[in-house]
């Protein structure tokens, strides 16, 4: 029997909990099947709430289902909020013996496991395969098993596959130190949106409190090379100046100096333009600011649809990771972006260009998008696309901050059009519904569903709502959404109660 089984089922046995890390989510959905097969418990409420929280459950919910009913539950980021309240809830109430989770349930929260299982310490990292991961890591899932508000003591366990993987487990993670933490202010994404900020905010006015600034920081004290860190911020300084984000003014030598002339006395005064300061406002990068208002520009120049709106929203870096197109559905893929290409804002980059990854990924996206306001539901998205309900709620979250920002920069540049445009994509993205049903959104209680019954049956708009009869809305609706809609288009509506058969007696109130 699989070693990471025989301790899940030995630590149900001791009437004990444990985590079981693995290193993907399919790992983990497989590993919490392969134990539950094994196991002999009941939990048939747990498994009527977790497919309950969707209107149709996926195969993903039915999976969580199976599994739950025997005291074994997955747990990864795939999965909605309410299904992961249900897990965790579980666990605490020692209902759920075993969590197959992935390392991001190891951050933040205590839960009363007395073992913790590491199924495998290596992780894929792209080209160079499988890799060790962080001793930070393994200390943080480690860390996880007997926790002192649930237990006296705890286990982590590793799962060696050799004597000298065992070996190597113990020198490099039980003996290991953690590695050295180091600033990341140096990134260019994150440097270039806070020094925007600092000048946005007025804390940094010139050169000279700039180096000032960013002298106290953790960055400058850890690598000692101001010179160096002032090479890096001239260089953001000049492209926030280019994009016109900020203005750079005085100095003996211009907008622009060398790097090796920042110690230098020119002290060139910054200043943020209007734009500038609400891109800062907006806490966008710099650069997806300028790849939104280039998109925004060009749509005025050509014929667009709703994909140009999503594909260029999808291809940046607020909305990763991508969803990644699979060998078996390039064909396809391809054959939808030739179908969308000429609406396009921005130049499909060269098929050996390392960008065009990315690129094409978010053309998958963005089909996805497309299917999603087309009001295909979750069960269809993930067998078409393999996305799973949390990480839908997670992209639909990233695409409303963005809508919302492009709707912001248009405002900047003054695009009627566009607002217009991209306000209402930004809420049909929110429901997930078509643009015939929108109006039906206004109303409180009203979602994509019982809007498309509405519609189907034809209640189209306000004015057919207040027209419609209360017992046509009941069918459709029930009693108490039926009654509310009624109050909110201004209609108060007699609730007339049942009379009481003879015989019948009433229960009051406990």
């Amino acid at each position: 029997m699989d070693p990471t089984i025989e301790l899940a089922l030995e630590t149900i046995q001791m009437n004990k909990q444990a985590i079981v890390f693995c290193s993907s989510r399919a790992s983990a959905e497989k590993t919490a099947l392969d134990i539950a097969k094994c196991t002999n418990m009941r939990l048939p409420i747990h498994k009527d709430k977790v497919l309950s929280v969707l209107p149709h459950p996926t195969s993903q919910c039915e999976k969580l289902g199976r599994v739950i009913n025997r005291g074994v539950a997955f747990h990864h980021s795939g999965l909605i909020n309410k299904q992961k309240d249900i897990i965790e809830e579980g666990f605490k109430n020692k209902e759920i013996k075993i969590v197959c989770a992935t390392p991001t349930l190891a951050a933040g929260l205590s839960l009363p496991a007395y073992r913790v299982i590491l199924k495998s310490l290596k992780r894929y990292s792209g080209k160079w395969g499988m890799d060790w991961i962080p001793v930070l890591e393994y200390k943080q899932m480690a860390g996880r098993a007997g926790r002192p508000e649930y237990e006296n003591i705890g286990e982590a366990i590793s799962i060696a596959k050799t004597e000298p993987e065992k070996d190597e487990i113990h020198e490099r993670f039980v003996l290991g130190k953690p590695e050295e933490i180091y600033s990341k202010l140096a990134v260019e994404p994150v440097l270039r949106t806070y020094l925007l900020s600092l000048i946005a905010s007025g804390i940094i006015r010139d050169e000279q409190s700039m180096k000032d600034f960013f002298s106290k920081t953790f960055w400058a004290h850890q690598f000692q090379d101001m010179p160096k860190l002032l090479m890096i911020m001239d260089k953001m300084l000049g492209l926030l100046s280019s994009w016109n984000f900020i203005t750079l003014e005085g100095g003996s030598k211009g907008d622009f100096v060398r790097a090796a002339d920042l110690q230098k006395d020119t002290n060139r005064q910054m200043r943020p333009t209007p734009i500038g300061k609400r891109i800062s406002e907006l806490y966008l990068d710099p650069l997806t600011a300028k790849h939104l208002l280039d998109g925004i520009t060009k749509s005025k120049e050509k014929e667009i649809t709703v994909f140009s709106w999503l594909q260029m929203i999808s291809h940046t870096l607020e909305m990763r990771p991508l969803l990644r197109i699979r060998k078996s559905e390039e064909q396809k893929v391809q054959d939808a972006f030739m179908k969308r290409y000429e609406f396009l804002l921005e130049d499909e980059p060269s098929a050996f260009d390392q960008e065009y990854v990315d690129f094409i990924n978010s053309v998958k996206t963005a089909l996805y998008f497309e299917n999603w306001i087309d009001e295909k539901d979750e069960k269809f998205l993930l067998e078409t696309f393999g996305i799973r309900p949390g990480e839908i709620r997670a992209k639909n979250d990233s695409a409303d901050w963005l809508l919302y920002s492009c709707v912001e920069l248009a405002k900047c540049i003054e695009d009627k059009n566009a607002v217009r445009d991209l306000t209402k994509l930004r809420t049909r993205i929110k429901y997930g519904v078509k643009e015939e049903i929108m109006n039906l959104l206004q109303i409180k209680g009203i979602g994509r569903v019982r809007a498309r019954k509405l519609f189907s049956n034809g209640v189209k708009g306000i004015g057919d709502l207040k027209k419609a009869d209360i017992a046509t809305l009941t069918q459709l609706l029930g009693t108490k959404n039926a009654q509310n809609v009624k109050k909110q288009m201004g209609q108060e509506i007699e609730i007339v109660p049942e009379r009481k058969r003879k015989g019948q007696m009433s229960l009051g109130k406990w």
